[in-house]
Parts: structure tokens; C-alpha cells; sequence
């Protein structure tokens, strides 16, 4: 097989400094976080606010988003930290389940900013297409640990995983679909998409998190077609295929009854965002910061279910 026939397998996973390990995962992570941060601060400022007002709601989301990817992760793992429950706080070994990090880390910014007397859904709407930016950076943490691939392929573009990495019913497969790299891109995709539906005004306050719902879960029920991290299946589907099927269908129905809502009531564009208590949401719409530019839009962020066969250590998916 020709060098050139297949995307080769990572190099390292990180480099030892002292008596440090700097793991290549985290830094993905991190490179997708900072991206996240500063298009989400961009969007907040176009409204006219001082970007500084959404840190601590990002920061507490991002704290949240941690712990509710690896308890969503661990609860469905718990026979790989058996005498090694140490292991659970090793988060740079992959093993953060996105939907659990999604729900807990927007949940808990939302009502940070709530607290602070931010107007909730409209810095909801800033944050939004933030979170498949730091998606796809993130996703290629999955790439130097050598997880979340698909089946085998035999594609010019395919990924080849070190014997170690494989699953064991694949195992005299030496290639497979860089799923990592699917995720991402998409993700890429994602983002513009939102940035674009943002653009013209005519959601809600609020209503962009349910477009990004339908967008991700479309991808991501595909993408569990391909993917082999996974032994819990249900008439050949996983955990996360049926999950992505709840997120499309409750976010369509609640896309749709919020606009009919508002186009009963006479409500034009986001700016029918109401917020409880010292958290009113205002009434400007959040515009469209310049879209990012294909190569720092690469995204992402973790993920779930990895590596139900393979090496020992968890992943994320």
C-alpha cells in the first residue's frame, strides 16, 4: 500500500517534558476551547455588550461540560475503572460522553448568566455556534489517542490504526474511516450554517441551540452507522444513535412551536426573548461575528461511547 493511500497513524500522543507528559488530547481540547471562547465573545460584542459580561457563564459551562461528559461516560463504563477508580479524574485519556457534556455545560451557563443579570437567551444565542467550533478542534484529540474510528476502509483518505488501537474482530485490518476527521469538518459546517440562520434574524431569542440540535444529531446518528467503539447495540444501533434520534426530533418540535408562537403573537426575529427575574433577556438580536475561516474553524470538542473494544484506555465519544 502506497504512504500516500491512507492518512498514517499519529506519531506520538504527547511529549514527556521534565517530569511532565503534555498529552496532545488536552491540547486539542484547549485550542477548541480558546477558538470557543473568542468567537462567543465576538458575537456578545456585536450586540453592543461588553464581551467580559459572558466569562465567568463560559467558564462555569465549561467546568460543567467536563464533569457531565465524564459522569455520562463513566456511568456507562464502569467495568473499565473496576480497581482503578483513580482513573475516572484521568480525563486526558479520553472517555467524555458529548451529550452529557452538552446538556450539564449549557445548562449551568445559562443559569450563570442568569445570575448575573445577563439576558439568558440572548447570550445563549451568542454562545451557540461557539460549541461545534471547539467540537471540531477537539475531535482531533481522538486522532493522536487513536480512538472513535469507523469500520475498515480501504478510501484514499482512510486511517490507519496501530495493531494495539484495533478493535479484535478487525484486527487484520491495517485501515479504517477517520470518523475524527468526518466529525470535525462537519462541525465546520455546522458553525456556518449557524452563523448564517443567525444572520437573518428570524429566530427567537433563544431558538438557535434547537437548530444546532437538529444539525449535530443528524450528523452524529450517521456517523454511529460507521463507528465501532461501541459493543451496547439495540437492533443494530447504539447508545448515542438513539440519543441523536430523542435530539433531532424534541429540538424540530420545539423549533417549530417556538416560531408558530411567534408568528401568532406578531413576533418578528429574535427579539421576543423574555428572561425571569434580574435575568430578562433583551430584545436585541444576536448578529452573525465574521464567519471563521476554514482553517481555524477546524473545530471540537469530545465526545462519548469510545473503544467498547480496543486498548484499555477509555476514549470519547
Amino acid at each position: 500500500m502506497s504512504p500516500l493511500a491512507f492518512i498514517p497513524a499519529p506519531p506520538t500522543n504527547g511529549w514527556q517534558v521534565g517530569p511532565f507528559f503534555f498529552h496532545l488530547y488536552g491540547l486539542c481540547i484547549a485550542l477548541g476551547i480558546l477558538a470557543a471562547v473568542s468567537l462567543a465573545r465576538r458575537r456578545w460584542q456585536a450586540t453592543g455588550r461588553d464581551p467580559g459580561e459572558l466569562e465567568i457563564p463560559m467558564f462555569w459551562g465549561v467546568v460543567a461540560g467536563f464533569v457531565g461528559g465524564r459522569l455520562g461516560y463513566v456511568s456507562t463504563h464502569l467495568d473499565r475503572f473496576d480497581g482503578q477508580w483513580l482513573h475516572v479524574l484521568y480525563i486526558w485519556e479520553g472517555g467524555l460522553a458529548l451529550y452529557g457534556g452538552l446538556t450539564l455545560g449549557i445548562l449551568t451557563g445559562v443559569l450563570v448568566a442568569r445570575r448575573r443579570g445577563l439576558p439568558m437567551l440572548a447570550a445563549l444565542d451568542a454562545a451557540i455556534p461557539a460549541i461545534p467550533l471547539a467540537q471540531a478542534f477537539g475531535r482531533w484529540g481522538n486522532y493522536f489517542n487513536q480512538e472513535l474510528f469507523g469500520t475498515p476502509s480501504s478510501l484514499p483518505w482512510a486511517l490507519q490504526v496501530d495493531p494495539p488501537y484495533r478493535p479484535d474482530r478487525y484486527a487484520e485490518f491495517a485501515t479504517f474511516h477517520p470518523t475524527f476527521l468526518y466529525e470535525s469538518l462537519y462541525n465546520v459546517v455546522v458553525v456556518l450554517i449557524l452563523l448564517r440562520v443567525s444572520a437573518t434574524r428570524r429566530l427567537r431569542a433563544g431558538s438557535l441551540v434547537l437548530v444546532y440540535g437538529i444539525l449535530y444529531g443528524t450528523g452524529r446518528f450517521l456517523l454511529e452507522l460507521l463507528r465501532t467503539d461501541t459493543d451496547w447495540r439495540l437492533f443494530g444501533l447504539s447508545r448515542n444513535a438513539y440519543v441523536s434520534i430523542v435530539v433531532v426530533l424534541v429540538s424540530t418540535l420545539l423549533l417549530v412551536v417556538r416560531q408558530r408562537r411567534a408568528a401568532a403573537g406578531g413576533v418578528e426575529g429574535p427579539g421576543d426573548g423574555h428572561g425571569g427575574g434580574g435575568g430578562g433577556d433583551a430584545d436585541a438580536p444576536v448578529p452573525a461575528a465574521p464567519a471563521p475561516t476554514p482553517a481555524g474553524a477546524a473545530a471540537a470538542t469530545t465526545a462519548e461511547d469510545a473503544t467498547g473494544e480496543g486498548p484499555p484506555r477509555p476514549s470519547t465519544a
